[in-house]
Formats: structure tokens, sequence, C-alpha cells
């Protein structure tokens, strides 16, 4: 006990009150130097979309079950499920999906889904927006964390192709404006947010097209709806000019990075993408979440993904 009335006594008390506080400021101070250094030599987790097997044509890489098992072989950390590769929605078989992933040691940290907001149409939006509940569902059963979504397109182009060869960039419906198609969106997205936050199961809104074609645009919604639960999936092969700065506009609002490969050649466009300048691009973001393989090249995925996964390893 101090003696109050002992200058000695609270000197004492004084000097080791000092020490301990200095001594609290050096565990502090060594505690922060460790955790940037664990930060630093934390690598982030790689998985692989299935997408990259099915493609939308390769038909024996159709079965979830199957890509899991390749993800597996190959060494990926989880997988991203493309939804409309899914052919059963049945809980039991999500339940499966979710039991085969865990026994292969592979997180499901992704579902891709698809919807069209971009409509004058109140009921085809109304659809959408029921629709992606269902999404936001399925995810919560597989538990999922995140699903991809996007604004939807104008449909004035004949078919994905078309689009393609215009670079993304289409006409505007006519009779309508951009700043329709914006509210459209936004309000939409709004109706899906308390679902998400109820579900745990993150919003990311990816850079595909349409109203999201610009980081500008992609912010715009995300910014106005201002939520936890809408954030970004940043695709590193949908910015045909300019994309690292472009990805360093939207990185610090990622919370899942799809990876664009392009091993012989790409389906639509390829591009010859820095990985090491788009981790670093990341990295200066705080970005320690997941990468997700989208293989878009015309070499087999049997050779294409694993060389796919060596080259984000070597930066990731």
């Amino acid at each position: 006990m101090i003696d109050e009335k002992n200058p000695t006594s609270r000197r004492g008390f004084v000097q080791a009150a000092a020490a301990t506080a200095a001594g609290g400021f050096l565990l502090s101070h060594e505690a922060r130097a460790d955790d940037k250094a664990t930060k630093a030599k934390r690598r982030n987790p790689i998985g692989v979309s299935t997408y990259s097997y099915w493609g939308f044509r390769r038909e024996d890489y159709r079965p979830i079950e199957k890509c899991i098992d390749l993800a597996a072989e190959a060494g990926f950390d989880g997988v991203e499920v493309l939804q409309v590769q899914m052919t059963d929605f049945s809980n039991a078989a999500m339940q499966k999906i979710k039991r085969h992933a865990f026994l292969n040691g592979l997180a499901l940290m992704g579902l891709s889904t698809h919807q069209d907001f971009v409509d004058p149409d109140a009921r085809k939006r109304r659809h959408n927006v029921e629709q992606t509940i269902f999404y936001i569902q399925q995810a919560h059963e597989m538990g999922i964390p995140t699903i991809r979504i996007n604004t939807g397109r104008w449909g004035t182009s004949k078919n994905f192709d078309e689009l393609m060869a215009n670079r993304g960039i289409e006409p505007i419906l006519p009779g309508h404006t951009e700043e329709e198609g914006y509210k459209w969106v936004i309000d939409s997205m709004e109706k899906l947010v308390p679902y998400a936050e109820k579900a745990g199961v993150i919003l990311g809104l990816e850079n595909h097209w349409g109203l999201g074609l610009t980081p500008e645009g992609v912010l715009r919604i995300v910014d106005a709806i201002d939520s936890p639960w809408l954030q970004v999936t940043l695709d590193t092969g949908n910015f045909l000019e300019d994309p690292y700065e472009r990805l360093k506009i939207l990185a610090p609002k990622t919370v899942l990075l799809q990876a664009k490969t392009y091993f012989g050649g790409g389906r639509w466009y390829t591009l010859d993408l820095d990985y090491k300048r788009i981790a670093k691009l990341l990295k200066d973001a705080d970005f320690n979440g997941w990468i997700s393989l989208e293989f878009e090249g015309k070499e087999s995925p049997d050779t294409g993904v694993p060389k796919s996964l060596e080259l984000l390893r070597a930066h990731f």
C-alpha cells in the first residue's frame, strides 16, 4: 500500500508506474512491429472459379464436384462457384457441394451470379431482385461469404460477341438515359442489402460491362448505397484500357479479386496483365482477401489452370 504522507513511497510508485508504462509502450511498439511483419509475410489465399474449367462450353467439366476435385489436386485454397453452372438447387445438392469441398480441404469462398437491373420494365427489375435474394440464400446455405453481382446492361448489342467486338461499349436504349439506368440499379440493389446483412453475405459489385464498365460507374452505385454489405468484386480482365489506374481506384473497396489469365490466347481478347504490379496496388490498398482465378484462355484447363495458379502464387 502507498503511504500518501511518505514522499519516498509516492516517488517509488511514480517511478514504478513510469517503468510499467514504458514497458507497456515497448511491448505495444513491439506488438505493432510484429503485426506489420506478420502482415507483410501473409499471402492471399488463392481459389479458382468453376468457370475456369467449364467456361460455358466444356460440358465434361460442368459438375461442381469435378471442379472441386481438380482444384484440390492443383493445390488451390478454395473454390468460387459459378451459379449458372449448377444444375440442382435443392438443399440436399447444395449441402453435398459444401461437404465435398470440406472433405477436399477447400473453402467455398464465392458465388458468382448474374442479374440485369438496367431495364425500364419494373416487373423485370423486381424479378431480378427476387432472383438475387434467392442467390443470397443459396450462398448462406453453402456457407459462402460473398456473391458477385453486376448491374446488367442496356441489351442493345446483338449478342455478347458483338459487345466484345465493341470493347464492352453499347448504345443506351432509345428513349432512355444513363441517369435512369443508374436509378434503376441503385433502387434495386438497395432492396438487396437487408437480405445480405441478415444472411451474412457480402454483395460484391463487379466491374462487368453495362453501368459497371468504369470504376466511376461502380463507385457511383456503391457509394450511393453506402453499406458495408455492398462492396466491390474486382475483375482484372474487364478494364480493356488503362487497367492499372482503374484497378487502383476500386482496390480500397475490393472484397474479392477475380484474376483473369489467357494461356493459349483469350476467347474474346487477350490482356498482357502485369500481376506483380496488380499485387502491389492491392497490397498498398491493404487487401488481404481471396484471389479467384478466372481462366479464360483457349488452352485446356488441365494445363492452363495450373500454369495460372503458379503465376498468381509468384506474386500474391
